[in-house]
């Protein structure tokens, strides 16, 4: 009771000190009070997580009350587009799930011969990756961590150096494509960036950052990767094949298949097909998802409720729906252009300076916060600056992958992290420590965020 009291206590007066803070700064009453509804959503989530959705629905009603937003623009704020986005997903991956999609994929790719400490690692690494770019980084990580766990239970060894492996290949992998991490897609939606663009652009950015990442872990665990290969050469390699975990695929397959196959295939070509028809951006990005998942529905007609009420996650999708609404009042109020302006100022006016600054921030914040809600706070920031006459595609970029590489630092740096945790504490009765983590997540973190700002700052082609 003491611990809740105090948590009470930080976040109300942290709260109370930011919206005063920014008063006496310069802002206005409603810009104040949008920051101090914002921060409280932000530290409620920290402090109470199992309550976040409680304080975006309680800011939410606060913002309204007090006409610092109004209805209008609660709805134009809420980001349905991308909501809508991820409730397709969501539906297309619960078909896949159901049909062992996943697990017949990880089971063919294992079936290595000659297979090695060092091979294994690679083999998880870039299939956590692909995966997390064709999928999303939680999807991916579940059955990964699944796969992980039979190998490492069967050649008796510590399976934690290998989950490990895993999961920050995920996160890395998540920044590759539009698909890989909901802060994708809704930087996407904002920003006019299409799948092309991600291809072209933070693909093969993501790809270096993996294979230095694949290195330093190579190095890293090089005692626990020596043990497993005298484990396998003790028990015979191919024996993998009988107890990896897979689930016999669905007779319907290749419809599964197929539907998933085209829904990228018209994502990846959803800028062309929006300039031929003359749409809006996204439109069809936004749209395919819909269709596929309608299609699902219809396919698999007797599962279609259990694919809305349990594949689709609700209370994360409303979440993330008042948390857009309360980042776009920083933005209706103007909070946000004061903000940038002070940013820039700080930087002064040097966009090397603010791509590295944008990077950074966003990447030391989702090592403590949810990546989603600290890009939610800083798309209205890095728009703010248009309007400030400045070049904000590189800004984009630097929030994607710091969002994204800021979550390998530590253990609640991302969502794919902490499921991955929960299945090994499950399943193995193992905890990670803190420490455990965070020297390698913070090895790993800041060797490829000085990458990607490298990149950034140095080569053109990323401004």
């Amino acid at each position: 009771m003491k611990n809740l009291a105090l948590k009470l206590c930080s976040l109300f007066f942290l709260s109370l000190w930011l919206g005063f803070y920014a008063n006496s700064s310069g802002m206005s009453a409603h810009q104040a009070l949008s920051i101090s509804i914002f921060s409280a959503s932000i530290l409620g989530t920290l402090f109470f997580w199992d309550f976040r959705l409680s304080f975006a629905f309680i800011g939410t009603s606060i913002l309204l009350m007090t006409k610092t937003i109004d209805l209008e623009h609660v709805i134009e704020f809420s980001s349905l587009e991308v909501i809508l986005f991820l409730v397709g997903m969501m539906v297309v991956i619960g078909l896949l799930k159901d049909s062992g999609v996943f697990a017949w994929i990880v089971s063919i790719i294992l079936r290595i011969p000659g297979l090695t400490g060092r091979k294994f690692v690679l083999i998880i690494g870039i299939v956590s990756a692909l995966l997390a770019c064709a999928i999303d980084e939680v999807t991916s990580i579940i059955f990964m961590v699944v796969a992980v766990l039979e190998i490492c239970d069967y050649f008796e060894v510590n399976p934690v150096p290998f989950i490990l492996v895993s999961v920050l290949s995920t996160n890395i992998g998540s920044s590759a494509t539009v698909l890989g991490n909901p802060i994708g897609i809704l930087i996407a939606s904002k920003s006019g960036l299409s799948f092309e663009d991600f291809i072209v652009k933070a693909f093969p950015l993501a790809a270096i950052c993996l294979l230095v990442t694949l290195f330093i872990l190579l190095s890293w665990y090089r005692k626990p990767i020596k043990l497993l290969d005298e484990q396998m050469k003790k028990l015979g390699a191919n024996d993998i094949l009988i107890r990896l975990i897979s689930v016999p695929p669905d007779k319907n397959l290749k419809v599964n298949l197929t539907i998933f196959a085209s829904m990228l295939f018209f994502i990846s070509l959803h800028r062309r097909m929006e300039m031929l028809w003359s749409l809006p951006a996204n439109t069809v990005l936004l749209v395919v998802p819909l269709v596929a998942s309608g299609l699902v529905m219809i396919w698999r007609h007797n599962k279609a409720r259990k694919y809305i009420e349990k594949d689709v996650e609700w209370w994360t999708l409303l979440f993330f729906l008042l948390l857009f609404v309360q980042a776009g009042t920083l933005k209706y109020t103007g909070a946000t252009v004061f903000i940038a302006k002070r940013l820039l100022f700080a930087c002064g006016n040097s966009l090397d300076l603010l791509i590295s600054a944008i990077l950074w921030i966003s990447a030391i914040g989702s090592s403590i916060l949810d990546n989603v809600v600290l890009v939610a706070a800083f798309i209205p920031v890095v728009q703010g600056f248009q309007s400030l006459s400045i070049n904000i595609q590189p800004l984009w970029w630097a929030l994607l992958f710091g969002g994204c590489l800021g979550g390998n630092i530590t253990l609640i740096g991302s969502t794919a992290n902490i499921v991955a945790i929960g299945m090994l504490e499950k399943e193995k009765r193992i905890k990670i420590n803190f420490l455990t983590w965070f020297w390698v997540g913070l090895s790993v973190g800041s060797v490829t965020t000085v990458i990607v700002m490298a990149a950034l700052v140095f080569i053109p082609f990323y401004r």
